[in-house]
């Protein structure tokens, strides 16, 4: 037995394995004619005080973020996914992709990079771990 999945949610930020986890989402999401949703989590915990104080700077981060998250949506559009949505979220982003976007969109498979972008320290055990140990959905975790 296979499994068909009808709405894919991946996780990007730019770094090598998520950049993987997005090419498998996509292939995924053309094999099963499913939904993707594409998410990318603003950090705000990256900001200093002065620029978490300013509206204009996090309005420019989350512009920032907005546009380059539509790019990955495009890319997946003309890849050839039939729906594609993009998505921001904020704040710690194991937490935040299983507290608020996995119960907001309704996924059946989360897709994730087993790295984060922060380095050495947070390899596979912060972000991902968490997300594969509290997402109440299928989680395939891409290297």
């Amino acid at each position: 037995m296979t499994t068909t999945f009808k709405r894919i949610l991946v996780g990007v930020d730019d770094s090598a394995d998520a950049l993987l986890a997005f090419d498998y989402a996509i292939h995924q999401a053309m094999k099963d004619d499913a939904e993707l949703i594409i998410v990318s989590v603003l950090e705000n915990d990256d900001m200093n005080i002065y620029q978490a104080l300013s509206s204009d700077y996090i309005h420019g981060e989350r512009g920032d973020l907005e546009k380059h998250v539509q790019k990955y949506r495009q890319q997946a559009v003309d890849a050839g996914v039939a729906k594609v949505r993009a998505m921001i979220a904020e704040g710690e982003p194991g937490e935040t992709i299983v507290k608020d976007v996995i119960p907001h969109v309704e996924p059946d498979l989360l897709v994730i990079g087993s790295l984060a972008k922060k380095g050495v320290s947070r390899h596979f055990g912060s972000q991902a771990a968490y997300m594969a140990k509290y997402a109440p959905i299928s989680v395939m975790v891409v290297r």
